[in-house]
């Protein structure tokens, strides 16, 4: 998306999601010099309601030729600079659905306006100083967030507190640099450079690049989640503990092996982690095809997955086909889910051959051992090193990518005094840092960066 074409024309798209016959409000909104002046030709405001930045109005979108009228609407008016993009902006706040918000941008159109690229209202909000690049992201993550945990993060980005430490890290570096050239401009008017505080400085910018580094995977795993398999052989109440668990009939639930046939999803929340289980068709000798091809997913499934549950049925105890699946899935972070305790009438749960991995015992057709369950997943999540409690900023994949560079210039820049390389080789990676830094926050990047950034947005923002 090239900055000459966000800039100058106005914009227009649908900033609701449309869904049919849901909502009850949709709105179009508008950005740019044309905005106002295409909402005067739409608008009708009864009375004498004041056509003044911040107000409301209501009224009537209406066709300009015919005055036919579309919807009954309000009529928010932001004037440039107080608004999202810094420029005149107009929003229709019209009923829910399909048919009247289609209708309201197909008149902004036909009024001059253009359709509004992905991502292009916060691009021009970047462009015209209202955001950084970094909130403008945090933006992105706030509304595709699946939990609190990560909309909090996200909002973090959003308030400018990730901007915050790599501007300081920027400012660092450019402060190192300065002193750099100095010594190379007017080496006969300045005292010799202090090579062992530089090294320090450079030193404690790493240790912070590395506290920020720290946040990616927490991140990614607020962002994205948890992918969790149910794994087990037919018949061992893996579809009972994805019911009990997610609180509802997810999955098809009888006394006969093999009902499941597919691969049954369910989105859960544990911990403020965003989870994804998935529950797999029981795994053996398929006695029919379409069995055969139901066990090929589960294993597939599995493998893929960030954590496996190998449920157990707790009267049988470990069986030769229980070892065969661990063998399957042993080099994965696993559970063992012990489940049907209810039916043990008092005896003890049985001895596993494997003890090294965690083992938590349900009874989900009581819908018992649950919370234990989700503990259980969460000391998994933490022995990896991971844990989505109190953060306020995290680094996406992008962000991560560009300090990791960031990183080894001051790498190099550390071993070049280490080397006692003269001060221009210092420079090449101060600067290069400096750049990488700079693209993180927008103060210093290119287009093919905006494009990657805002091409993830939706058409409405």
């Amino acid at each position: 998306m090239s900055a000459a074409i966000v800039q100058g024309d106005t914009i227009a798209a649908i900033a609701t999601a449309v869904v049919p016959q849901q909502g009850s409000v949709g709105i179009v909104r508008l950005s740019g010099s044309e905005a106002i002046a295409i909402a005067r030709r739409l608008f009708h405001a009864p009375g004498r309601q004041p056509w003044e930045s911040h107000r409301i109005l209501y009224g009537y979108v209406r066709q300009p030729e015919t005055r036919q009228v579309v919807d009954e609407a309000l009529l928010l008016l932001m004037q440039s600079p107080r608004s999202y993009t810094r420029e005149d902006v107009v929003e229709f706040h019209c009923h829910g659905g399909i048919m009247a918000v289609q209708q309201v941008l197909h008149l902004c159109l036909a009024q001059g306006a253009r359709l509004a690229q992905p991502g292009e209202f916060t691009l021009r909000a970047f462009l015209n100083g209202r955001l950084d690049l970094t909130q403008a992201e945090g933006l992105v993550d706030l509304v595709g967030a699946q939990s609190p945990q990560a909309a909090q993060a996200a909002l973090g980005g959003l308030q400018g507190k990730l901007a915050q430490p790599l501007r300081q890290l920027r400012r660092s570096c450019l402060d190192i640099l300065a002193a750099v050239e100095a010594r190379i401009d007017f080496e006969e008017d300045l005292p010799p450079l202090d090579e062992d505080q530089i090294r320090q400085r450079v030193d404690q910018l790493l240790e912070q690049m590395d506290r920020l580094l720290a946040t990616a995977h927490q991140g990614e795993l607020l962002r994205s989640g948890l992918k969790v398999a149910i794994v087990g052989r037919p018949n061992v109440g893996k579809s009972s503990l994805l019911n009990a668990w997610s609180r509802c009939d997810r999955a098809i639930v009888t006394d006969l092996p093999g009902t499941t046939r597919d691969v049954v999803e369910s989105q859960l929340v544990v911990g403020g982690i965003p989870v994804q289980v998935l529950d797999t068709a029981g795994i053996r000798d398929a006695i029919n095809q379409v069995e055969q091809l139901g066990i090929e997913r589960s294993r597939t499934a599995a493998q893929a997955a960030d954590l496996v549950l190998l449920v157990l049925d707790a009267q049988s105890g470990w069986c030769p086909e229980d070892q065969q699946l661990y063998n399957q899935v042993a080099h994965r972070p696993l559970i063992c889910v012990v489940n049907k305790i209810d039916l043990l009438q008092g005896q003890s749960p049985p001895a596993l051959p494997e003890p090294t991995h965690l083992t938590v015992y349900t009874a989900a057709a009581c819908n018992e051992g649950i919370e234990a369950l989700e503990q259980a997943i969460l000391k998994a999540i933490e022995a990896d090193g991971l844990t989505a409690a109190d953060l306020d900023i995290t680094l996406n994949q992008r962000q991560a990518a560009a300090l990791t560079r960031a990183r080894q210039a001051l790498v190099q820049v550390h071993e070049t005094i280490t080397q006692q390389l003269p001060l221009d080789f210092w420079t090449i990676d101060l600067r290069s840092a400096i750049h990488i830094l700079g693209e993180l926050t927008g103060d210093d990047l290119t287009e093919s960066v905006l494009d990657e950034i805002f091409s993830r947005f939706c058409i409405g923002k």
